[in-house]
């Protein structure tokens, strides 16, 4: 069986390009056409398709919106994003709405026929350059979360502490230090999370304790 393969894209010299393209491949076989993110929901369902080519911006549509809403009606569609321009927003909001890959459109058609073939054998497609970017984001994603990722250990037993309510001298008593650094811990913390004063940071650490408690952490 050949790899069926639905174009998505409001340039209709695009889509004859690549249909042309792939018309030489004995293993692919183009099933349909959409210029709009309107007709590629009302067909791409019904067209069994293995793998949809999708360009990032579809005239005023979003072609990562399109992604998404295929995948939640199609769960075994494979989405290959094409776009001319490296958006690394785009690809972070790509991967997570369900594509398995996103190629520029300067690529070469031997490589994009290869990347069908990947995502249609269940594959991703995912560059070096797009990877970094990807966890980049997570990572930030992750921090932001977490607010207190960034402290050290000990920035962090002093910020439990503001939480308790003891004054600087009193926490450099308890942790055996001197209250200066301890005042220098207090402004590298209050620095990491963007904040201007130790209450603020006591109410967000009382606002997390309270959630932990109400989950029964």
């Amino acid at each position: 069986m050949p790899i069926r393969v639905f174009l998505v894209d409001d340039h209709e010299l695009v889509r004859r390009g690549l249909s042309d393209l792939f018309e030489s491949e004995a293993d692919l076989e183009v099933v349909g056409e959409a210029a709009s993110v309107v007709e590629a929901l009302a067909r791409i369902p019904g067209s069994e398709a293995d793998v949809a080519i999708l360009d990032v911006r579809i005239g005023k549509g979003d072609g990562v919106e399109l992604c998404r809403d295929l995948k939640s009606v199609q769960p075994d569609l494979n989405c290959l994003m094409l776009t001319s321009f490296d958006d690394d927003e785009a690809l972070f909001n790509a991967i997570m709405a369900g594509a398995s890959g996103f190629v520029l459109k300067q690529v070469l058609g031997a490589d994009l026929v290869d990347a069908i073939r990947t995502v249609a054998a269940g594959g991703s497609l995912l560059d070096p350059r797009a990877a970094a970017a990807l966890m980049s984001r997570l990572r930030r994603e992750q921090e932001q979360a977490d607010p207190f990722k960034t402290l050290t250990e000990q920035e962090r037993a002093v910020l439990e502490l503001i939480g308790d309510g003891l004054s600087n001298r009193e926490i450099a008593k308890k942790m055996f230090l001197a209250e200066k650094t301890v005042k220098n811990y207090v402004s590298h913390l209050l620095a990491k999370l963007g904040m201007r004063r130790r209450t603020q940071a006591a109410v967000l650490l009382t606002r997390l304790r309270s959630g932990e408690r109400d989950r029964g952490e």
